[in-house]
């Protein structure tokens, strides 16, 4: 992977030919990163800097083309083997001989494998403060489609019309997010979003670029830190951003290519600058590229799910994938009492669930409401008559793991911890305390804040053998928070840091201890969280009509066996509209939720038999890739599918939300071409549902003769 190479005018000083990228020394001493092609100008600099007094050398909207990106100059690499046959770092040093910045790249990857995971350590070895605005984590160039390389190899009049327009042919993918409406992926010619601009006539780049990023304490309250370039021939470039305190990516155009920066937060964008004095550094978040040379989206996200089971802290909950039931969608909704909820445990005891979760609303005895006076999470006495204790007791003898929601992170206005906790443990900006919502925020950087969460914690697992964590996120903070002369931006990053800090505290003092990562549903649902989590919610959406899409893209956001989907029937449902809502957990991780126990038995045996059909499934989720035979699902699509290619066997639901254009759909499952399979509807029973295999052109046809019904297939080779 690793080398010299020496031209005339410059040498290679890494490679990664799966990825397709190299990192070359110029002659004037800086490193480009990216695929040059025919063209080594498509390069763009390995680390990208803006500093008050240091900004770009073009303006615009692009934050690549740096002064200090293109001063940085080479040092020295070297490449360490982390584990037999497995990860390899590279470490590539450069310096800035104007400000004295030094930057470490470090680029890790394994032989074979088609990921990068980068970062950057940023040190002031200068003798005058630098003031950071923003840095790259990871920027490449180069980046074109096959049809734009078939022309530049038929003949040089050919070439000269693909190098102005290499672009053409790429697609371009990102996913809004938003409440109630996760993973909303959509697609875009990138030439459509980044137009051509007769760069003959002028001479010069174009100012402008796509991007997308994130705003506020909600890494995910818009998009996902998530995107890909495809062309037609199955090539696929996806990255992820791990961060929950400001991200952002850009793609564009330079030199007849594309090019990708990654970003964590920045000035403009995140109010994020950082003054770095002499001998003092920085660390930008983690990120990641995929390369797939065939299969396009759905190869590209089988590596990086791969990857995030890599990067993640290992725990038995990946591996077991226990049954959840809830409490609170659409069935108690935050008000909790012991007479309501020991018939649910019965009930979600009988159903076969293995972990009862008693979710918000067990410390709310005020009169005025719990949402501004939490804090102390003590139970409230009226709710529990007999003690919290009493209900915890009945989970546990009825053979399930006992959980309970928490909102570690706010502290209600009302609350009493609100004026007894010291200033400097809440957000602030300009010298004021910050309030959204009736709550102020916790910063985990200070004592006395991770002190009273790790007292509450300990006194919950330790004490009332709480097994399960619900951890909710329910307020945008906004930038940050300002301690001294800091950033709001670069306050908000040292708390996201300490935050994660604090979670894998709890796990290493109780290793059994499930975390559930939530922010209203699926607003901060990155990997700088889900590395530490075990879980994460995907949606609060109560609309089981609406959930489908956000439950077929969920593994583009999480690993299957992390996308914990909500499944709520009721008694007053038919045999359809529950089945369809417990169909769709049933490739990921099951939160059952509703009042089963005011079921008839035909109604409960859907419920029971769906999670029985789960638990036969589950052993495979969490090794198998995930694929989209359908393409990513539209919000408003009438049919959907999502899959799982496993080691034994391959996995399909199959969503059916409209009632024209036909009763049934046929869709390729490439990895099967060819294969004898055997389809086998698993789930439901009562659907109605048939499945054809097609082994020559190795098609799946899925039959639903009614309308708002989805179905689980099974497929088994040989």
């Amino acid at each position: 992977m690793t080398g010299v190479v020496e031209t005339a005018e410059r040498s290679r000083i890494w490679s990664h030919p799966e990825l397709g990228l190299h990192a070359v020394l110029d002659a004037d001493g800086s490193v480009r990163l990216g695929n040059p092609g025919q063209d080594w100008d498509r390069l763009v600099p390995l680390v990208e800097v803006t500093a008050t007094g240091h900004g770009r050398l073009w303006s615009g909207e692009r934050f690549i083309e740096t002064a200090i990106g293109e001063r940085l100059a080479y040092r020295s690499h070297d490449t360490q083997t982390l584990r037999d046959g497995g990860l390899e770092r590279t470490t590539i040093r450069l310096v800035d001989p104007v400000t004295g910045l030094a930057a470490e790249v470090t680029l890790e990857a394994s032989p074979g494998a088609t990921f990068l995971r980068s970062r950057v350590r940023l040190v002031n070895e200068g003798v005058e403060p630098l003031r950071l605005e923003s840095v790259t984590t990871l920027t490449l160039g180069g980046i074109t489609s096959s049809v734009a390389e078939s022309a530049v190899a038929e003949s040089a009049v050919a070439a000269s019309s693909a190098v102005e327009d290499g672009l053409h042919g790429l697609t371009l993918h990102w996913a809004d997010n938003d409440w109630l409406a996760e993973c909303r992926w959509h697609r875009a010619e990138l030439r459509d979003e980044v137009v051509p601009l007769s760069r003959f006539a002028h001479g010069r780049e174009g100012r402008g670029c796509f991007e997308r990023y994130s705003q506020g304490s909600w890494s995910t309250g818009r998009h996902l830190p998530v995107a890909a370039l495809t062309d037609r021939d199955g090539n696929a470039w996806l990255w992820q951003i791990e961060s929950s305190a400001g991200w952002r990516f850009e793609t564009g155009e330079r030199e007849g290519a594309a090019y990708v920066a990654l970003f964590g937060p920045d000035d403009a964008h995140h109010q994020w600058h950082q003054l770095l004095a002499p001998g003092e550094e920085f660390h930008t978040v983690p990120a990641v590229l995929v390369r797939a040379e065939t299969g396009g989206l759905d190869a590209a996200f089988g590596t990086l799910t791969d990857y995030r089971r890599g990067i993640r802290r290992d725990h038995p909950d990946h591996r077991n994938l226990p049954v959840i039931y809830n409490d609170y969608m659409n069935t108690l909704n935050g008000d909790p009492t012991t007479e309501r909820l020991l018939p649910l445990i019965e009930s979600a005891a009988d159903a076969g669930a293995e972990v009862f979760v008693i979710d918000a609303g067990w410390y709310d005895d005020d009169a005025q409401g719990w949402w501004d006076s939490v804090g102390a999470w003590e139970p409230a006495p009226n709710r529990f008559p007999g003690g919290i204790q009493e209900v915890l007791d009945a989970i546990t003898k009825r053979g399930m793991t006992p959980g309970l929601w928490l909102e570690p992170e706010v502290v209600g206005v009302r609350s009493p911890l609100a004026r007894t906790l010291p200033p400097e443990a809440f957000f602030r900006r300009g010298g004021l305390r910050v309030t959204e919502h009736g709550r102020h925020h916790l910063d985990l950087r200070h004592p006395a804040a991770r002190a009273h969460l790790d007292e509450v914690v300990d006194r919950l697992v330790g004490e009332w053998g709480v097994g399960y964590l619900k951890l909710d996120y329910n307020i945008n903070v906004g930038p940050g928070t300002e301690n001294g002369t800091e950033s709001a931006g670069a306050g908000l990053l040292g708390h996201h840091r300490a935050h994660l800090d604090w979670m894998a505290g709890l796990l290493d003092r109780h290793p059994q201890l499930v975390l559930e990562n939530c922010g209203s549903g699926g607003l901060r649902m990155d990997y700088a969280q889900l590395a530490v989590a075990q879980l994460q919610s995907t949606s609060d959406q109560q609309d089981p009509l609406r959930y489908p899409p956000i439950t077929a893209a969920a593994a583009t956001a999480a690993t299957p066996e992390q996308a914990a989907v909500w499944a709520y029937p009721q008694p007053d449902q038919t045999f359809d509209e529950i089945a369809f809502t417990l169909t769709g957990p049933l490739l990921g991780r099951i939160h059952l939720s509703g009042f089963i126990n005011h079921m008839n038995e035909e109604q409960f045996e859907l419920v029971r038999s769906a999670v029985s059909v789960y638990k036969e499934v589950r052993g495979e989720i969490g090794t198998a890739h995930p694929f989209w035979p359908l393409g990513l699902p539209g919000w408003e699509d009438g049919w959907l599918a999502h899959g799982l290619r496993g080691a034994d066997a391959t996995y399909v639901v199959v969503w059916r939300r409209e009632s024209g254009d036909g009763t049934e759909r046929t869709f390729t499952v490439p990895h099967l071409l060819g294969a004898p399979a055997r389809p086998t509807v698993l789930y439901p029973a009562t659907a109605d549902a048939g499945a054809q295999w097609d082994a020559a052109e190795g098609q799946l046809t899925v039959s639903l003769p009614r309308v708002n019904t989805a179905v689980l297939v099974r497929l088994n080779a040989g």
